[in-house]
């Protein structure tokens, strides 16, 4: 089978090690979700998340096509509040603007005298 990067694929955990577990994809393809792809908050433990033999689905996030070997998310397709706050908040907060009745007022004037002009081309 031909892996790309961003493709989600289905995959068997063969082991399980502190810094991540290795997952078989198919007969020649084996692959490692690092401790830091298998959640946005703290793992303590990568066999809180997953167990020895266990299916999962997985985005490769990175492919090797000489070794056959993937870099493996499983952070990157579950959807998580955490991520999507955390994104907004490096995006910074928006410039303010002041909206209100003076803004308002002050643009009143212009909106009558065009809104007359279109009467007369109506």
């Amino acid at each position: 089978m031909q892996y790309q990067i961003g493709q989600i694929v289905e995959g068997k955990i063969t082991g399980i090690q502190p810094y991540g577990a290795f997952v078989s994809l198919d007969e020649n393809t084996k692959g490692l979700v690092h401790i830091s792809e298998i959640s946005d908050g703290y793992v303590k433990d990568v066999a809180n998340f997953v167990s020895l033999n266990d299916t999962v689905c997985f985005k490769i996030i990175d492919f090797d096509e000489k070794t056959h070997q993937a870099r493996l998310s499983l952070k990157a397709i579950q959807p998580n509040r955490f991520r999507r706050e955390r994104k907004h908040q490096k995006m910074g907060a928006l410039p303010t603007m002041k909206i209100g009745f003076k803004s308002i007022s002050e643009k009143m004037d212009q909106w009558i005298i065009e809104a007359k002009a279109m009467e007369g081309k109506e």
